[in-house]
């Protein structure tokens, strides 16, 4: 079968409604089926891919991200923000942007982060007199800081195919995120100031004491995470554990967020959402292998020598690509795809492989925000009841500002390389 016959009934697929992993589960079989390969293997190719000792790491994270979101642990991180910057104009805004970060040091998920701020957010920024644009903006744009800071389930699929450290792309992400989240702070000061949104409310020192010693186990969260991790403490895969289990002890006993008889239902929901993860990793790998076998990657190493592409250009023509497919694709099919393909070309190139990583994941930043496809959209819209186009409209700033992130990271490999060089003497 011809790539072009494949292209098109992927999207045919696509446009009719049948789900991401779906599709990319029929493409890959039908394309297995016509070149008269044995069926038997692509069993065998799943459970090659899928026994990875890092993707243990997976179910664990969601399970942290689900309790954090319905156990009381995001609006915990909502009120310690707000008692710190809430007073300043846009403070709510502000409040949503560190909020996420804090938020996404500990669940890895965009669609977690998104769905929890906006539950929490959007009204409060309604009700203070906030364009609902700008709100859904803001909490979508937010939310997909989710996949970039640490930890990051986007990192853990691209070290699954590319066969890099964890730890090392989860440093790579850290100044890229402090990075959208100061040009993001940026931005909603200026827009605040221009349309004068008024500040928050000043809390009483007794209530800033109060919500600040509250939030004191949510906070210690990332720290127990992330400093079990480069102290050499656990392991990713341990770690991920130990958010799961704080994460469920923390929403049921210091907050009391969910109930001990709600734990089955929420776990169900948790395994659920990991179900998903894997059904559209098996459907990617199972198309990426078909394309790497085909030898498009031998093709693509071909077109750059005889083109004489350098680095910069081989890294702008990828942002293309990745671009269009982001607009189709769930991010997890994307990097599982993408990544095989173009591994081979990154040492002949001089290509950081921790640097591209970094790459990939703020493409998929924006294709989180970009229609017709973009989850951040739709999860928004489910959330908050606005239409999609609306949030579409209140994004659309947002993703100037991550192309703006985009190019500085592509072209300055030093802003994801810097601390893994520190620690890990790359």
């Amino acid at each position: 079968m011809s790539p072009i016959a494949a292209l098109s009934g992927f999207l045919a697929l696509l446009i009719a409604g049948f789900p991401v992993f779906l599709v990319l589960g029929i493409v890959a079989l039908v394309l297995f089926a016509a070149e008269g390969r044995p069926m038997v293997a692509l069993p065998q190719l799943f459970i090659d891919h899928l026994k990875s000792d890092t993707l243990v790491s997976v179910p664990f994270f969601v399970i942290a991200a689900t309790f954090m979101q319905r156990g009381g642990i995001a609006k915990a991180l909502v009120d310690f923000a707000y008692s710190w910057i809430g007073g300043v104009r846009g403070g709510i805004a502000l409040v949503c942007v560190l909020a996420t970060m804090v938020f996404s040091a500990i669940s890895g998920s965009s669609v977690a982060t998104a769905m929890a701020m906006g539950t929490l957010l959007v009204p409060a920024m309604r009700d203070t007199g906030y364009d609902e644009k700008f709100a859904l903006g803001v909490v979508a744009s937010s939310g997909t800081l989710g996949i970039l800071i640490p930890p990051s389930l986007a990192m853990i699929l691209f070290a699954v195919v590319a066969g890099e450290s964890v730890p090392q792309l989860f440093l790579a992400g850290v100044l890229p995120g402090m990075l959208q989240v100061g040009i993001f702070a940026a931005w909603i000061i200026y827009v605040s100031r221009r349309r004068g949104y008024a500040a928050g409310a000043t809390m009483s020192r007794a209530e800033f004491w109060a919500v600040n010693r509250r939030a004191l186990p949510a906070m210690l969260m990332p720290i127990i995470i992330l400093g079990g991790i480069y102290s050499g403490l656990v392991t990713v895969n341990e770690a991920a554990g130990m958010a799961a289990f704080v994460s469920i002890i923390v929403s049921v006993v210091f907050y009391k967020g969910c109930k001990v008889s709600e734990l089955p239902s929420i776990l169900a929901d948790a395994i659920q959402a990991t179900a998903v993860i894997f059904f559209i990793t098996i459907g990617a790998l199972a198309l990426g292998h078909w394309i790497t076998s085909e030898g498009f990657a031998k093709y693509m190493v071909e077109y750059v020598t005889a083109n004489e592409l350098s680095a910069w250009q081989f890294l702008l023509l990828i942002n293309v690509v990745m671009f269009l497919l982001g607009m189709f694709l769930e991010t997890i099919a994307v990097i599982l795809i993408v990544v095989p393909l173009v591994l081979p070309l990154l040492a002949p190139l001089g290509i950081d492989p921790v640097h591209f990583a970094v790459v990939i994941v703020i493409n998929m930043e924006i294709a989180l925000l970009t229609p017709p496809v973009g989850l951040n959209l739709f999860i928004m819209s489910s959330t908050t009841g606005a239409p999609v186009h609306r949030v579409a409209q209140g994004v659309v700033p947002f993703i100037v500002l991550l192309f703006g992130l985009l190019a500085m990271v592509t072209f300055i490999p030093q802003l994801s390389l810097f601390l893994p060089e520190i620690f890990y003497g790359r």
